[in-house]
């Protein structure tokens, strides 16, 4: 196999990895949620959502800031996404001449046009990183004032309405980390497409462990959850005698 069609075949085999990896980790979610960190972390949010909402007044403060931390955490990402994205876009349309060093260095297709997909590729990633965290940040901060109303407090769809609107900015963010993640393999495919394919393999091995949970951790949220529900029906029966 010649030089320049390796980005033509291990390219489009680590995007499928990576495809195929996140399409069993959506079904996952879909179906059997407590087996994933996403799915377990959004249940336990539901939850938090109905413990600083059973006493807004006293709850408030330390509602609004657990969500400050997790606005804060937002804007560092999307912060660190529009710089890349920035330095990127400064160092493509910088004339220089860097490009016949550097493809001495690369084993693979030294095409300009191949250069301008990876450049581009990388710079859509960290776009969407930078998109889906400002998306997040955007629903936190709704979060933070309908957290703290007092005339929630006992409403049950409204309860819902916001424990819907903070699993969705947990899921943008959600979304914008793994766009960062998606954006190594895209860097080193400026390298060449082996270190993509690697990287692309290793990556998914990794994730594998960080997105799953074990018996211990489904058991342990498990037995919490069901402790916060005997409480808040006990807690309910008591004000209805």
């Amino acid at each position: 196999m010649e030089e320049r069609e390796l980005d033509y075949v291990l390219v489009p085999l680590g995007v499928s990895v990576m495809a195929i990896y996140h399409l069993w980790l959506i079904f996952t979610i879909l179906r059997n949620p407590r087996r994933t960190v996403i799915g377990l972390n959004a249940e336990s949010r539901r939850q938090w959502v109905y413990s600083m909402m059973s006493d807004p007044m006293k709850n408030g403060v330390l509602a609004v800031q657990t969500i400050r931390n997790n606005i804060m955490a937002s804007t560092l990402l999307a912060t660190t996404a529009i710089t890349l994205s920035s330095l990127i876009s400064v160092f493509v349309s910088s004339t220089s001449n860097s490009a016949k060093t550097s493809s001495e260095i690369v084993y693979g297709n030294k095409t300009p046009l191949v250069y301008s997909i990876k450049y581009l590729s990388l710079l859509v990633c960290f776009l969407v990183a930078f998109l889906c965290n400002v998306q997040s940040i955007r629903y936190y901060a709704h979060v933070s004032f309908l957290s703290t109303l007092p005339t929630f407090k006992g409403n049950k769809e409204s309860i819902e309405y916001v424990a819907r609107n903070l699993r969705r900015g947990s899921y943008f963010w959600s979304l914008g980390l793994r766009a960062l993640y998606l954006s190594f393999p895209l860097f080193l495919w400026i390298f060449g497409p082996i270190p993509m394919f690697v990287c692309c393999c290793v990556m998914c091995f990794l994730l594998f462990f960080l997105d799953t949970t074990t018996s211990f951790t489904r058991h342990l949220h498990s037995f919490t959850l069901s402790d916060e529900t005997k409480t808040e029906d006990v807690e309910s029966a008591g004000h209805t005698l």
